[in-house]
């Protein structure tokens, strides 16, 4: 099987992927997150206890690139703690963004990994991009709660 294949294949899967596609009762944190270029659209709930990630879901509707990277997401930073998450963000977009080529530090992403070939068509960036922004802006606003 040719990369090529391997990554359609991953993208499919975990676009079809509904273990996290749910909505959570009482979260911890919730934000909305939306791509106005295409339409995109996701919410993404958490449950964190002792600064633990111990429960994410989202729901909402997008291309097949937003719903995997969505449910990689997810995948790689449930059971994680805030700090550990906020790195993988970090590194998930340092990778987008190209600043990030080490494949010995990208395989910390696990399945997300296989989207850093997404830097080179422009208009799917934001795409791959809006979980892992909308996780960001809970990570910053869990970050300035703690600190009140």
């Amino acid at each position: 099987m040719d990369i090529k294949q391997l990554y359609t294949d991953l993208i499919l899967e975990y676009n079809q992927d509904m273990t996290n596609r749910r909505t959570i009762e009482n979260p911890t944190v919730h934000e909305h997150g939306h791509n106005p270029n295409c339409g995109d659209d996701i919410d993404i709930s958490m449950v964190v206890e002792n600064g633990v990630i111990k429960d994410i879901a989202y729901t909402g509707s997008g291309c097949a690139i937003s719903q995997a990277s969505t449910a990689m997401m997810m995948e790689l930073v449930k059971g994680r703690t805030l700090e550990e998450a906020r790195h993988l963000v970090n590194l998930f977009l340092g990778m987008i963004r190209g600043d990030v080529t080490d494949d010995s530090q990208l395989e910390e992403l696990e399945a997300a990994c296989t989207l850093k070939d997404i830097s080179k068509m422009p208009v799917r960036v934001k795409c791959a991009v809006l979980a892992w922004h909308t996780l960001d802006m809970i990570l910053d606003r869990l970050g300035k709660d703690k600190k009140k």
